[in-house]
């Protein structure tokens, strides 16, 4: 065995490299190897048509991570819209997001590391999010009021307190929004939408 002879202290060339074990354990960051778990996670927004029908839809793909420094990402796959009906999917793809040209729209949040790490498996905790909405060629700053909970130790779900507004306007759909109109012949559709989601990110 590779002791000294004298004491029971690792010899040097093993206490060298326990020392450099550690060294890279205490560097690496605290959040790497999370992502996104897209089964258990959803995005949806709520759009109102002809004053006052509401109907929700969501993206049915959806991935992210969280960096080492602490910034998560969702990517949101525009094409996998989701409106119950194949034809307005259809138009939503090509004349709203126009996923062809742009797949897919990018959030990222900077998370608050220390909040995080104190929260315990069942804890619950309020945050308020600033980050950034990069859709089509649009780049917009966006505030989410979460809470997040720990439900295990490799477990972490986000989820809005409360809708995130977004204007057409501002993200650069209005003109998809009244292509929309026009084409289901309707008499107004809300330039304001709500979003909301619920975010499961695992420690892999």
């Amino acid at each position: 065995m590779n002791r000294c002879t004298r004491c029971a202290l690792p010899a040097p060339s093993t206490l060298r490299r326990l020392m450099l074990a550690a060294v890279l354990l205490a560097g690496a960051p605290a959040w790497a190897n999370w992502s996104l778990d897209n089964e258990n996670s959803q995005l949806s927004f709520v759009t109102i048509k002809a004053g006052n029908i509401g109907e929700v839809h969501r993206f049915k793909q959806l991935s992210g991570s969280i960096s080492g420094n602490g910034v998560a990402t969702v990517e949101i796959a525009l094409a996998s819209i989701d409106t119950l009906i194949p034809i307005r999917d259809e138009r939503m793809q090509s004349m709203l997001f126009e996923s062809d040209i742009f797949p897919r729209a990018t959030v990222s949040v900077p998370l608050d590391q220390q909040a995080l790490e104190a929260l315990t498996p069942g804890k619950i905790s309020a945050h308020s999010l600033p980050g950034t909405l990069q859709l089509k060629d649009r780049k917009v700053d966006v505030t989410a009021h979460v809470s997040a909970m720990r439900v295990a130790e490799d477990i972490i779900v986000v989820a809005t307190r409360q809708p995130i507004l977004l204007s057409a306007g501002t993200v650069g759909l209005e003109k998809g929004v009244e292509k929309l109109r026009e084409v289901a012949g309707l008499p107004s559709i809300s330039q304001a939408v709500p979003v909301s989601f619920l975010l499961t990110f695992v420690q892999q």
